[in-house]
């Protein structure tokens, strides 16, 4: 039996039957828009979710996923895939073909029921992401992820103690590297936020419109 953190006994189980693979750091598992009838399930290391817009140059991330977790479910019902997956670091994942996981759930019924709020909470996510991306220009996807990272200090301010690079941040947000490091300035110099060692302080509640 494989042990995973925080994953299900049923998870753990299937993942004993998949094939074992270890992956370098960049190297792309999934690309979007092929078929695809597998999931991945995440033993060690990490995993990025993300599309590319090749005209405008853009990079979105959907999200990052370690041990105990799984990518590939959406393309479960024989369509493409609905994004790249690659590592963001070295990760060993155990690869389940459709077949295989159909066979688990004939044997494991409840398992159908864990696949499919997993399935739900995701589209639900993407449904939050889309809105931000549609009805938020770059500053206001950047300020809300700012504020859903920033934790209360004894001092009075906010704190993101790791903030992601800036590379990182475009990735998340829908925008370019450039516009997030002339925001990130401009805000600095309106007295907004400051650097502190490797951490990110927010002086104040950061303005509503830029």
């Amino acid at each position: 039996m494989i042990e995973l953190p925080g994953a299900s006994p049923l998870l753990c189980e299937l993942a004993a039957r998949g094939v074992r693979y270890t992956y370098r750091k960049g190297r792309l598992l999934i690309a979007e828009g092929e078929p695809g009838d597998a999931i991945y399930i995440i033993l060690s290391g990490r995993l990025r979710a993300f599309s590319v817009d090749a005209v405008k140059d853009r990079e979105i991330t959907y999200g990052t996923y370690g041990p105990g977790e799984y990518v590939g479910e959406m393309s479960l019902d024989g369509g493409v895939r609905s994004a790249s997956v690659e590592a963001e670091q070295r990760s060993e994942c155990a690869l389940v073909s459709r077949v295989t996981l159909l066979d688990f759930i004939a044997e494991q019924p409840t398992f159908a029921l864990e696949l499919l709020g997993k399935v739900i909470a995701r589209a639900r996510a993407a449904t939050v992401s889309a809105r931000q991306m549609a009805l938020n220009d770059c500053y206001g996807r950047l300020r809300a992820l700012l504020e859903s990272q920033a934790e209360p200090t004894a001092e009075g301010w906010r704190m993101i103690r790791r903030p992601a690079t800036h590379l990182k941040l475009s990735q998340q947000i829908g925008c370019t590297r450039a516009m997030i490091t002339r925001l990130l300035n401009d805000l600095e110099r309106a007295g907004y936020i400051t650097r502190s060692g490797t951490g990110l302080r927010l002086l104040g509640a950061l303005p509503v419109r830029w």
